[in-house]
């Protein structure tokens, strides 16, 4: 059976072009309050250290989508009730998953989780959006480089605890 929520590539592309993506992210803090990033292996933001998190697709409850973005992120079960709304955030990129020739919009729903709430025994689990994951401090983060902007901005225009 074929995943409902795949869409063909010239229908995806349509979208990207033209309206903004809904997702969630996923701020996981573990008990000395670092921060668990993933490197990204697709654009936007390809190369730099992210947040776990997706896209919510059309007709999907948000707390459905939690959980499977969870799932598929980290390989593990978390529900929305789990986690603490940390606000709304528009991301904007001058490129997308297509190319540089379209540019991508999120309005983004940043979530943190701790880990004493997750099983995360396994951090070599690989996804096809990260290749490699990392514990970082809050203040490493915001004077990386190699952590995206976006990322840094959960933690300079927000309260996360």
């Amino acid at each position: 059976m074929s995943n409902p929520h795949h869409l063909h590539t010239d229908l995806f592309t349509t979208i990207v072009q033209h309206t903004p993506l809904i997702s969630i992210d996923l701020i996981i803090r573990n008990h000395h309050g670092e921060v668990l990033l993933g490197k990204r292996l697709n654009a936007p933001a390809k190369g730099f250290w992210f947040t776990p998190g997706g896209r919510i697709y059309k007709d999907e409850k948000m707390a459905d989508a939690f959980r499977r973005i969870a799932h598929d992120e980290l390989g593990v079960s978390a529900s929305l009730s789990d986690a603490s709304f940390i606000g709304t955030f528009e991301h904007f990129y001058e490129d997308s998953v297509f190319g540089d020739h379209i540019t991508t919009h999120y309005v983004v729903l940043a979530y943190t989780l701790h880990t004493s709430t997750l099983n995360l025994q396994n951090l070599s689990f690989i996804n096809d959006q990260h290749d490699e994951y990392q514990w970082i401090s809050v203040e490493d983060l915001i004077n990386d480089q190699t952590v995206h902007t976006h990322v840094k901005w959960y933690f300079t225009n927000a309260s996360v605890s």
